[in-house]
């Protein structure tokens, strides 16, 4: 029981990476507030988790109160707040020439700025608890693919948000911050997305050896599995570190001799 009697609120947790991390939180101890925008799908993971150790609170993360409520929630429940996985995100395809303003900025508060409220509003609570904050990034944030410039922004600004505050808080609260940048997940999200691209339902089991060494890509209760590291006590005073969770080298990468586009093709 690796996360035993901790309180943890993730973020996105309806689904894909964020319902593998609210899973395995709680079979490893904790008790967790499952948040996200879909009601039947919360309720169906509370329902999965049981309703003694888990409690839902669907909203828009980027509205304004909404980390307040989150938190007010977890306290109100179960007393306390141990830990943040901010996991909850948009992922969408826009370049320069389809990116206007309103839609940068949109993605910018729900990727970067919501995170931020989230662990400004928690902290009072976190710095009694010597609490942690487990940020969910992207290999993308170190430059992004062309067709996902306003999300690769957003989450390289969330990366310099982890390093510079898992030095501040860490310093003055106590209070460690760390990262995991997934690469390519296999979501349901994912494989929606993949449907109205036009790639047939079973895309991912043909995904050329340069996207995949491995010849698959990676599952969300992978990525759960590193998360609890991060989340309990035996990552000890380590904080203000970014993981990358991919399969292949984003720096330094030997030059693939052929490549075969998927859309999108990373988190």
């Amino acid at each position: 029981m690796r996360l035993k009697n901790k309180v943890i609120i993730v973020t996105g947790s309806t689904t894909g990476i964020g319902k593998a991390i609210a899973l395995r939180c709680v079979a490893e101890g904790a008790r967790v507030v499952v948040h996200g925008l879909e009601q039947d799908l919360g309720e169906a993971v509370v329902k999965e988790i049981g309703s003694d150790k888990a409690i839902l609170h669907v909203e828009d993360i980027a509205a304004g109160g909404a980390a307040q409520r989150l938190v007010d929630l977890a306290v109100k429940t179960y007393g306390r707040v141990d830990c943040i996985v901010n996991n909850a995100a948009i992922v969408v395809s826009s370049d320069i020439h389809s990116t206007d303003l309103n839609f940068f900025r949109h993605v910018l508060e729900v990727n970067t700025i919501a995170p931020f409220a989230l662990i400004k509003t928690a902290l009072p609570h976190l710095s009694k608890t010597h609490g942690c904050v487990l940020n969910i990034g992207s290999v993308n944030a170190y430059s992004g693919e062309p067709n996902l410039l306003p999300y690769s922004i957003s989450k390289g600004a969330l990366m310099t948000m982890t390093r510079n505050l898992g030095d501040t808080l860490h310093r003055e609260y106590g209070v460690r911050v760390n990262q995991i940048n997934p690469g390519w997940v296999l979501t349901e999200k994912e494989i929606q997305r993949k449907r109205e691209q036009g790639l047939s339902d079973d895309w991912y089991k043909q995904i050329p050896s340069v996207f995949a060494p491995a010849g698959r890509i990676l599952f969300p209760e992978e990525i759960a599995a590193a998360a609890v590291y991060w989340l309990g006590d035996e990552s000890g005073p380590v904080s203000g570190q970014v993981v990358d969770l991919e399969q292949h080298p984003f720096i330094g990468r030997n030059p693939p001799k052929d490549v075969t586009t998927i859309p999108n093709a990373n988190k």
